[in-house]
Order: C-alpha cells, then sequence, then structure tokens
C-alpha cells in the first residue's frame, strides 16, 4: 500500500453530487419499497417510535374499507404499508385488532392504529460496526469490506449495511448523500472500496470515477479453463429483459469493457485478473458468463459451487486514484481474504499471484 505523507434517525444529506454515468454510482435516494406486507422485518420497533391515533367512524367513512380509512387519517404513509400494520395486528377496531384491510367500517366505531415507522424510514441510522480501514485522513476512508456486507439499505436489508456503520464511524457522515459512497460492490464481493468524508473529496471522487481515473482491479475464479493470453471484453450491459433481478449484455444497455489477464488454469478452473474501464453494475459478473466462464458460485450467472466457496469467486484487490483534495496518488492492494485464498491457492501455485 502506498499513501501520501502526511447522529441516530437522521437521514445522510441530500446535496446531489456530481452527476456520473456509471450504474456502479448509487442513486441519491433509495426507491419507495415499503411493501412491507411482502418483506416485513422480524419484529417492530420499540413503542416508543411509534405514533398512535385513534378516532370515530364518520358519517362520511361508513361502509368504507378500513385501509382507505386509514389513508384519509394517515396519508403520510402508503396504502402497502398501512395494509402490512393491519396484518401485523396494529389497527383495532372497537377494541379488538382488525383482520381484514378490506373491512367495512360503521359509524360511530372507534379504530385506533399504531402508526410503526416504514423499514425505509428506520434504515438510515448509525450503527457500530468494525469497517476494517485500510487509510483514512479528513477527507477519505478506503475499507476492506467483507463478503456478506450490503453496502447501502434496501429491501430486505434496512440495517447492518455499510452506510449505517459509515454514519456511526463519524458525523460529517449524516450530512454527505449516501454518506459519503461514491461506488459499491456487491454484497458477496469482497475488497476495496474508497469512501468520502467531506462534500469537496466526494465532488472530486464521483468525478473522478465518471472520467475513468481512478483504477479498480480484481481476482476472480471462473469455470472453464483458457489460453493464458490477455483479451478484453467490450459489451453493452443492461437490465436482462428476462429476469429483472440480473443485468446481461444487450444492445440496449450501457457500454462496458473489462481487460481479463488469466493467470493459471486447472481442475477446469481459471484464476483471472479483471480490469474494470467502466463500472456498470454486475459488469465483471455478467462479461465473464457472457464469453462462457462465469464466476466459480456466482449462481445467478450461471457459477456453481466450488473448491469450498458458497459466494462468489470476486475480490476488489486493487485501488488506486489520485487524493481529491491533497493531490498525489494513493495506492492500495487488499489480500485475498481466507474463503477465496484457500480455492485461490488450489488453481494458483503462488496465492498471491497477479
Amino acid at each position: 500500500m502506498v499513501a501520501p505523507p502526511g447522529r441516530p434517525g437522521r437521514a445522510p444529506g441530500t446535496a446531489a453530487a456530481a452527476a456520473a454515468p456509471d450504474d456502479e454510482l448509487l442513486a441519491p435516494a433509495l426507491s419507495a419499497l415499503d411493501d412491507e406486507a411482502a418483506q416485513a422485518e422480524a419484529g417492530d420497533p420499540a413503542d416508543q417510535e411509534a405514533e398512535t391515533r385513534a378516532w370515530s367512524v364518520s358519517a362520511a367513512e361508513h361502509g368504507q374499507r378500513l385501509d382507505k380509512v386509514l389513508v384519509l387519517h394517515a396519508g403520510e404513509f402508503s396504502r402497502n404499508h398501512l395494509q402490512s400494520l393491519i396484518e401485523r395486528g396494529h389497527v383495532q377496531v372497537d377494541g379488538a385488532a382488525a383482520a381484514s384491510a378490506s373491512r367495512k367500517l360503521k359509524l360511530g366505531q372507534a379504530v385506533q392504529v399504531t402508526l410503526v415507522p416504514t423499514a425505509q424510514s428506520r434504515s438510515f441510522r448509525a450503527e457500530a460496526m468494525d469497517l476494517r480501514p485500510v487509510f483514512e485522513d479528513e477527507h477519505l476512508l478506503v475499507i476492506d469490506k467483507p463478503a456478506g456486507l450490503v453496502v447501502h439499505p434496501a429491501a430486505g436489508h434496512w440495517s447492518g449495511t455499510l452506510l449505517n456503520g459509515l454514519l456511526a464511524h463519524h458525523p460529517g457522515a449524516f450530512d454527505l448523500p449516501r454518506a459519503g459512497i461514491v461506488h459499491r460492490l456487491d454484497k458477496d464481493t469482497s475488497g476495496l472500496m474508497v469512501v468520502a468524508k467531506t462534500l469537496p473529496a466526494m465532488t472530486a471522487l464521483t468525478r473522478a470515477i465518471a472520467a475513468r481515473e481512478v483504477h479498480r482491479a480484481y481476482r476472480a475464479l471462473v469455470h472453464g479453463e483458457m489460453k493464458l493470453l490477455p483479451f478484453t471484453v467490450e459489451a453493452p450491459v443492461g437490465r436482462d429483459p428476462q429476469t429483472r433481478v440480473r443485468m446481461a449484455v444487450v444492445g440496449s444497455g450501457k457500454p462496458a469493457r473489462t481487460d481479463v489477464q488469466p493467470l493459471a488454469a486447472r481442475q477446469g478452473v481459471c484464476a483471472v485478473r479483471c480490469t474494470l474501464h467502466t463500472g456498470r453494475t454486475h459488469q465483471i459478473r455478467v462479461h465473464m458468463a457472457h464469453k462462457g466462464h462465469p464466476l466459480v458460485a456466482d449462481t445467478l450467472y450461471g457459477g456453481r459451487p466450488l473448491l469450498g466457496l458458497a459466494r462468489q469467486a470476486l475480490h476488489a484487490a486493487e485501488l488506486r486514484f489520485e487524493h481529491p483534495i491533497g493531490g498525489g496518488e494513493l495506492a492500495f492492494e487488499a489480500p485475498l481474504p481466507a474463503d477465496l485464498a484457500a480455492a485461490w491457492s488450489q488453481i494458483c501455485d503462488d496465492a498471491s499471484s497477479s
């Protein structure tokens, strides 16, 4: 590694950082995903976080569905969320828990609802965690993200994310869009990430990523042996029209380029070094699958668990960029984590092969 010398419940700021075309740059805000009837977390927040509202059914509300009346009295919540409150027993009619959102109300009935916050509204909270810092100064933080850590809150992962950890790590994160996150790694991808700690640093880093001035190289294990000759995959990546949870090489996608250096091949598996020139969502995973070499254990793109790996065999091993404020090159390397190192050693005689 080369380096140069020398508050809970409040959502991070929404000031817009410089725009960039990469899908890997996260959107400024979460999508409106609060259909908790399908994705409710186990348990509800403490009672002090919830407001209770009560009223008697008026003549105008007589004969109306319960969920529609709830919208009239708690319009700041979505109808999906209010229906989920009914399903979880937070709505009472005449002192008894309501069983159905479609129940028709009668004049004079007493209605009470406990307005439990949405999971999304609880997601931007400080949560202490070991961020595994590789480098830190007053402007930025470089971490070695473990596999399994989600970067940003989303449906199904409203807490325990890197964003939550950043909010606990330094108070300035509350004033930054996405707590300073300028690029991301998939949940099951390990390795290096840079995060801004100030708005000027965030703006500069975002621009540098958009201008392809940030060097990012990965180690991966892929199915199938190949000649140990470098090659480039240049194919547009976009949403898979057949399966929305996947990306794919599609004509309507955004330009994407990955340089691939095969390092060793054995047992029907090849160890490769991949260098990104663009940062499309799932880019390396999609490009390698497109060439007939899906990542080991990447079941979303056709890979199979092998060599003891239960997660996609991908690690962000190298990160290099110019310091956004002070200037001067920063360069970092992260060793393979234990699971990937054990698998890698079965293919490469030298586990540090690059």
